[in-house]
Formats: structure tokens, sequence, C-alpha cells
């Protein structure tokens, strides 16, 4: 694939914000810090990316979010404020098992879609997440 300028501003987007991007949202984004980029362009260059592997697509009852990662991982929605968060989760080998006992296929990999509120106070909401 090759890597055009417009490409290239899209992935700087997506891996300096760290989040979960609609279309929309990288466009304007662009084009606030002057960088101009046509919706269409937006459109076929986060098709081509993810296509070729190299960003996510989530479908969302309220459209599609990209985000920077490429990679398995699972995903926390929170149901007050819509934001998505990247998981590095596995599950337990006892667990795999069992699905695996129940369903009669080997799991070859996962990912999670957890649903939740926050915990008040909880510390983990306090700190930043990790860089990775």
């Amino acid at each position: 694939m090759r890597l055009s300028r417009q490409r290239r501003m899209v992935l700087e987007l997506l891996w300096r914000e760290r989040s979960h991007l609609s279309a929309r949202d990288i466009y304007e984004h662009l084009n606030a810090s002057g960088r101009s980029i046509g919706h269409t362009s937006v459109y076929q260059n986060l098709e081509a990316l993810q296509s070729a592997g190299v960003i996510e697509c989530l479908d969302r009852a309220n459209g599609r979010l990209y985000g920077y990662r490429s990679d398995p991982h699972s995903h926390l929605t929170c149901l007050d404020s819509g934001g998505i968060r990247d998981l590095d989760i596995e599950l337990p080998p006892g667990l795999l098992a069992r699905i695996e006992a129940e369903t009669g296929y080997r799991i070859d990999s996962y990912t999670l879609q957890l649903n939740g509120r926050p915990l008040p106070g909880h510390p983990a909401l306090e700190k930043p997440s990790p860089p990775r």
C-alpha cells in the first residue's frame, strides 16, 4: 500500500488522538488544523487503511468509528458517555477450554465487547491509561 500524503495525515491523527473517531470527526479535525482534505478522500483513505489491516473499524448503531489499532483487542463502552476504551484482556485458559468443550470449536482468537458505567471513586478512573 502506498502511503500518500492524505493517508499519512489520517494515520497521524488517529495515532495522536488514540481514540475512536468517525470519518466526520477525522475530516473536521484535519481541516480545523489547516490540513485540507475532502470528505470523499477521508472515506476512501479510511476504507483503504482498514482493508489493508492498518486500522480498525467499529460498526456502531450511530455509524462507523475508526481506531489506530489493528491488533486483536477488546473494547469497553461507557453506557453514560458512549466513550470507547481499548482493553488488552486474556481470558483464563480454563474458561477458554470450557467454551471449546461447550461449542466444539477451537478458539484461535477472540475480542470482547464490554458495556458498563463508571464505578464512583474507582482509582482506575483517576489515572490515565498507560501509553502503548
